[in-house]
């Protein structure tokens, strides 16, 4: 391959395999696991509030953690901390379908977080580092879109595993994608570092902390269906916590693990906001939408993995073409466009309820969802990466998808109002849901369309 494919990597095509075989192990885990929530809570009895912390044990270290995870790829060797957090991501896959009971299940998905923290970030900045120019964008939507058809696979999958075996299997899957994925990056995949880059021990320790006490309060005000005090004083305990960290990094400045200085660029500042809301509403409603139809519409483990089914492989067969045009049409118009799309779709939820046909109240806004998320999947990472220099583009990917999870940690901490209904009144707060999912994908939509003019990266 020549230059114009790659940036230096001996083994470019390998490399790809090896970051999309890491990041598809996080991408098929949060998939699989949504479906096998209400075999979860009937095996161990878990109440709605703790089903909520099977997603949230998971999201919070990945949330807290990514930006840790990639600063720390950016120091010590992005090949060595992208095995490492394979490995770590698998052990944990094991305790998890081992756990005896909900809090050995809850500790194993907190370790799936770390090790998910550690090799997302670094799976991306590894292929920035190995692709360039227009490659760079076709090597990425390419990530973007094998991370759609796991994402497709998972629901099935899951459901069927659920249905035939039990929901422990699920955790298995992740087992021989991790042997091969640690084999070739291991063999295959050149070390990129930049080693000027500190590590921000106190920031990421008090990110951590923040989204846990705004995670806790969250998680207890929604299941307890109003504020009590213990919700109140965790909020606020996150909300100062978080304060703590904007002046931790501000102090910091360029040996920050969030350096405030990349918000010097308008265009990285609107990703931002977009990827927040966007990924904010998308968690929060793609983990209610099979929970609602096992729950209230009957389906089983697997129907509702299939019901998902148009939304992933809809993104997969688009997210390629589209990370190619965003480097040369600019990902301004493919953003805003895929976002209003992808609020239509949410809006069409409305038509589930508990008596239907699939084709008329499942599949017209899981198809338009699809439509929308291909338009912005592979364009918003591009974008991000492009925002800022090589040297902060482990920090750069970690801190955006370190947004796009904490978004839909948040959901899911919310989320916990519609778990505890049933029936009828269970249908009705998923239709909120949906228009509240609307409302935000169409916030982010706009905030692309004001903010995504030039995009470049800030003065240094």
């Amino acid at each position: 391959m020549t230059g114009e494919t790659h940036g230096g990597a001996k083994h470019p095509t390998l490399t790809l395999v090896a970051c999309i075989l890491a990041s598809s192990l996080a991408f098929i885990d949060g998939s699989v696991t949504n479906v096998a929530l209400p075999a979860i809570g009937k095996d161990l009895g878990a109440t709605p509030a703790e089903l909520q912390w099977t997603i949230n044990a998971y999201l919070l270290p990945l949330s807290a953690l990514l930006l840790f995870g990639g600063a720390a790829g950016d120091h010590f060797g992005r090949r060595k901390l992208l095995i490492g957090g394979i490995a770590l991501f698998t052990f944990a896959s094991v305790l998890c379908a081992i756990a005896s009971d909900l809090t050995l299940l809850l500790g194993a998905r907190a370790l799936q977080g770390v090790g998910a923290a550690i090799l997302l970030p670094n799976s991306l900045a590894t292929l920035g580092h190995a692709f360039t120019g227009e490659a760079r964008g076709k090597a990425i939507g390419t990530w973007a879109a094998a991370g759609a058809i796991a994402g497709a696979v998972g629901p099935p999958l899951g459901g069927w595993l659920v249905d035939a075996i039990g929901w422990r299997s699920i955790f298995f899957v992740n087992v021989p994608v991790a042997a091969i994925a640690i084999l070739i990056a291991w063999r295959h995949v050149e070390e990129s570092v930049a080693k000027e880059i500190p590590l921000d021990w106190p920031g990421a320790l008090t990110a951590t902390l923040s989204l846990g006490a705004l995670t806790w309060g969250l998680t207890i005000w929604s299941s307890h269906g109003a504020a009590d005090s213990p919700s109140i004083v965790a909020l606020v305990a996150g909300g100062l916590l978080a304060l703590i960290f904007v002046g931790i990094e501000r102090h910091r400045g360029d040996r920050a693990m969030m350096p405030l200085a990349l918000f010097g660029s308008r265009a990285f500042a609107g990703l931002t906001v977009l990827t927040f809301l966007l990924y904010g509403a998308l968690g929060g409603v793609l983990l209610l939408l099979p929970y609602v139809l096992i729950e209230a519409s009957g389906y089983t483990a697997l129907q509702a993995g299939l019901a998902l089914l148009p939304l992933p492989l809809g993104m997969a067969i688009a997210s390629r073409i589209t990370g190619g045009l965003t480097s040369r049409l600019g990902p301004q118009w493919p953003l805003t466009i895929g976002s209003l799309i992808v609020a239509a779709g949410f809006a069409l939820l409305i038509l589930v309820e508990e008596q239907g046909s699939y084709w008329t109240m499942v599949l017209p806004g899981a198809s338009l969802i699809a439509v929308g998320m291909s338009c912005v999947a592979a364009p918003l990472t591009t974008a991000v990466l492009a925002t800022v220099d090589d040297r902060h583009s482990g920090t750069a990917s970690g801190f955006n998808s370190a947004i796009a999870r904490t978004g839909g940690l948040i959901a899911t901490a919310i989320a916990g109002a519609v778990i505890a209904s049933a029936g009828a009144a269970l249908i009705a707060a998923f239709h909120a849901a949906a228009l509240v999912g609307a409302a935000l994908a169409a916030l982010s939509g706009a905030a692309a369309f004001l903010t995504l003019g030039t995009v470049k990266p800030p003065p240094r």
